[in-house]
């Protein structure tokens, strides 16, 4: 188990994105899904009010509240639900009046008396930094949400909405949400981190596979002509150093009897401040090697091999 940052929140070194639910993966798919994570040990869920807002057909929240139906159904002890506020179509931005309403809908899709885990999706910078912290404190304070964090926000902003936060009293973020993975690196390593380490925050990288790269799937640009917008964000990385890194993965995967997926996760889960990397599973078939992924341990020659190949340096 690992604790996410300052809080009291310990889970599984994995957290299943369930940005999927309500759009790749139907009701039923993302029950079975869900039910597979946690008879795995799997503790850990993510999603946001936004999903699947973009899907023909919904309006938002429809991963909340499918994830709020199958906590009701189940009734699992200990299982952790971060969600997220600024995107919903009704709920966009980061002003006091916003995030309260935000936060009151999403508990109401999720069923539950409090949010585990809420993160500002994207920064506002519309909004007075010191409304949104002074806003995220109040929902702590009035027992709405338990633990607040930040997605998608530059080191800088992190460390303001700190500073404001230790100035006013109001809750101090636990962790925060980047893109991050083996073919995604610098921004996070150079800006992120450092701060992450300064104020004891726990990362929870998302797209923690590259949109499938980093599962071995994708091997050729060609794949950016099919119709999957999963398949074009993944083929792009197919270049020669993201195959070097497939191949690498695919080599020190088999000295365990891991997947390439698992050992990207692994490698992810060895670096500084990395809490728990978030991935989806869009069929149960998917899950296992998610799971495999939060308790493979690379030996660090080979975690220090995959930084290696996979270390990008911009051209001067």
């Amino acid at each position: 188990m690992t604790r996410i940052g300052n809080s009291d929140l310990d889970v599984l070194p994995l957290s299943l994105g369930g940005n999927v639910f309500g759009w790749t993966a139907d009701r039923d798919t993302s029950f079975a899904v869900l039910d597979a994570f946690v008879d795995g040990g799997g503790d850990f869920i993510d999603t946001a009010d936004a999903y699947s807002a973009w899907v023909p057909g919904n309006s938002g929240g429809e991963s909340e509240t499918i994830i709020g139906e199958w906590l009701a159904s189940r009734r699992p002890e200990g299982v952790i639900v971060a969600t997220k506020v600024s995107q919903h179509p009704e709920f966009r931005g980061l002003s006091a009046s916003n995030v309260r309403r935000a936060a009151e809908a999403s508990l109401d899709r999720l069923g539950v008396d409090a949010i585990d885990l809420y993160y500002a999706h994207f920064d506002d910078e519309s909004v007075p930094l010191e409304e949104t912290v002074g806003a995220f404190g109040e929902l702590v304070t009035d027992g709405l949400v338990r633990n607040i964090a930040v997605s998608n926000y530059t080191g800088d902003r992190i460390r303001e909405w700190i500073e404001i936060a230790q100035r006013t009293g109001a809750a101090l973020p636990v962790a925060v949400q980047p893109h991050y993975n083996l073919v995604h690196r610098n921004e996070v390593e150079d800006t992120i981190i450092p701060v992450a380490e300064e104020f004891g925050l726990g990362l929870v990288p998302y797209y923690s596979l590259a949109s499938g790269f980093l599962t071995g799937k994708y091997r050729s640009t060609e794949t950016a002509g099919q119709s999957s917008p999963r398949a074009e964000g993944a083929a792009k990385y197919a270049t020669p150093q993201g195959l070097r890194i497939i191949d690498a993965l695919e080599e020190i995967g088999s000295a365990h009897g891991a997947s390439i997926a698992a050992t990207a996760l692994a490698w992810l889960r060895a670096q500084p401040t990395v809490v728990a990397p978030i991935a989806s599973a869009r069929t149960v078939e998917q899950v296992p090697d998610l799971l495999a992924g939060a308790r493979l341990t690379l030996t660090p020659d080979e975690v220090e091999t995959l930084t290696r190949v996979s270390t990008w340096s911009p051209q001067s």
